[in-house]
């Protein structure tokens, strides 16, 4: 979430998100990521901000929610104004769709204490009166236990897994559907499958679990060589995945617009790459829950954890009888 490609890390240990983007410290904000994070206070309403969203977040035809949640969590920790309390977890419900353009973010201190303070923002696009709706939870560092009882995967790095912009192998032949919308998000962030099933593979699934290389093509790196923690926010809304993985091959065409997201951030990144472990937990009714683990590589330990409920979106129509079960399960 953010902070100047700016901003440091509020003191050590397992601490989260950044004092400078509390601080509004955007020093060397130079990648369009980085761009994109900077707001202007407006000089007449207490707690509120401008920005205009760039198009080139789409995902497919409004801003990808993890930016937005990012923005949300940037406003919040500006509108906090302490530099000792890191984002620790938000959540953001998805009211209203917020298009690319110009964007109110009205931040709101909701409690105001020495060591943990609750922050609330509401993201609206021009002339609406509704959008994103975040609360949040900013803390210092507190002392405690320290333990990760969750392992990173062990899987190929970047270099030897391909990537999403690679044309099928050859031999393969495979074709995307012909209705399928353009991501402008992806001319933006890279992935690269490192587990999992590729699309034109036939396998029997028998597992959700799949996971992904991110990276931003202007990697948003700060001067402390960490990765900006808005970027971890951005890239934990990356989901859906998953319940490709577990549902197996099928031509079906869905969509899986996201109903919330909630993302706990634990600490700082020093790759440019994150590891995104995925997992669907439940799938029913038209709703998916899913989660995320964000790994960073250079010492293998747990950056964040995201979760979210997406509700699933047929084109052709809902699948029925047995198209509505995995591929084993038939």
């Amino acid at each position: 979430m953010a902070m100047a490609e700016g901003a440091a890390l509020v003191s050590g240990g397992t601490t989260t998100v950044d004092a400078a983007m509390a601080t509004g410290d955007r020093a060397g904000a130079t990648t369009a990521f980085g761009r994109q994070m900077q707001l202007r206070r407006d000089p007449t309403t207490p707690g509120r901000f401008h920005v205009d969203v760039d198009p080139g977040w789409n995902c497919p035809i409004v801003p990808q929610g993890g930016v937005m949640a990012a923005l949300a969590a940037e406003a919040m920790a500006q509108a906090l104004d302490d530099p000792a309390q890191g984002l620790r977890t938000m959540t953001t419900v998805f009211v209203a769709q917020v298009p690319a353009g110009p964007v109110t973010i009205d931040a709101t201190v909701l409690r105001r204490g020495r060591s943990m303070s609750q922050m609330s923002a509401v993201v609206r696009g021009e002339g609406a009166d509704q959008g994103h709706v975040t609360t949040a939870v900013f803390g210092r560092d507190r002392g405690g236990f320290e333990f990760t009882d969750l392992t990173m995967p062990d899987v190929p790095g970047p270099a030897d897994c391909p990537s999403f912009r690679d044309p099928p192998p050859a031999g393969v032949d495979f074709e995307p559907p012909p209705d399928r919308p353009e991501f402008a998000f992806w001319d933006r962030v890279e992935g690269r499958p490192a587990q999992g099933h590729a699309p034109w593979d036939d396998y029997v699934p028998t597992s959700s679990e799949c996971a992904f290389w991110y990276r931003l093509d202007e990697p948003p790196m700060r001067a402390d060589g960490t990765l900006d923690p808005r970027a971890v926010i951005a890239l934990s809304d990356l989901m859906p995945s998953s319940v490709g993985e577990r549902m197996g091959p099928g031509p079906r065409t869905w969509f899986p617009p996201s109903a919330d997201l909630t993302v706990h951030l634990f600490g700082e990144a020093r790759s440019e790459w994150l590891l995104a472990s995925l997992r669907a937990r439940r799938a029913t009714a038209g709703y998916a829950s899913v989660e995320t683990a964000l790994w960073d590589p250079s010492d293998r330990s747990l950056v964040a954890h995201a979760a979210q409920v997406m509700f699933l979106v047929f084109p052709d129509g809902a699948p029925t009888g047995a198209d509505r079960l995995p591929v084993d399960q038939r």
